[in-house]
């Protein structure tokens, strides 16, 4: 497998459909487990087109094939990292490894000394893995709404 990291949001790319079918593969093991659901369900066509114009987004191809995404927001003291999926037949083979290393380079390029991430509470395999990666859990959210913890802040301090 030949990995590469394209920056999308102009003409270069085009396959929004094949983008939203990975997002919502990649998020489909959520369903039973999060509550509120996934706001991946509430993503278009029409709506990454505009994520890809408004952040900076990210995809991971193998000679075309979609391996894996990522959407980038600058905010004042940290790139958030946002929607970071992998085609879960490919899971595991470092896809997600190099969307984030790829996510510290812009990260260091637009002065932010750190990444940002949320995770659900109840997804504790993401809190290992982010943890793994480098990141540590700095805050606990809650959607509107809810009167418990329903996520989790996640931050990674950059060299």
């Amino acid at each position: 497998m030949t990995l590469s990291i394209l920056r999308i949001g102009g003409d270069t790319f085009t396959d929004y459909e094949g983008l939203l079918t990975l997002i919502l593969r990649s998020f489909a093991y959520m369903d039973p487990l999060i509550d509120p659901p996934s706001s991946a369900h509430r993503l278009t066509v029409a709506g990454l087109k505009e994520k890809a114009r408004d952040e900076i987004g990210l995809v991971a191809h193998d000679d075309g094939q979609l391996l894996g995404c990522a959407f980038l927001r600058p905010e004042p003291d940290f790139l958030y990292v946002g929607k970071l999926a992998v085609d879960p037949d490919l899971q595991g083979r470092g896809i997600g490894t190099l969307l984030l290393r790829e996510a510290e380079r812009i990260a260091q390029d637009l002065g932010r000394p750190s990444l940002r991430l949320e995770t659900r509470i109840e997804l504790v395999g993401n809190h290992a893995r982010f943890g793994a990666w480098g990141f540590v859990k700095t805050a606990e959210n809650r959607h509107a709404g809810y009167d418990r913890t329903t996520s989790i802040e996640m931050q990674k301090r950059l060299a």
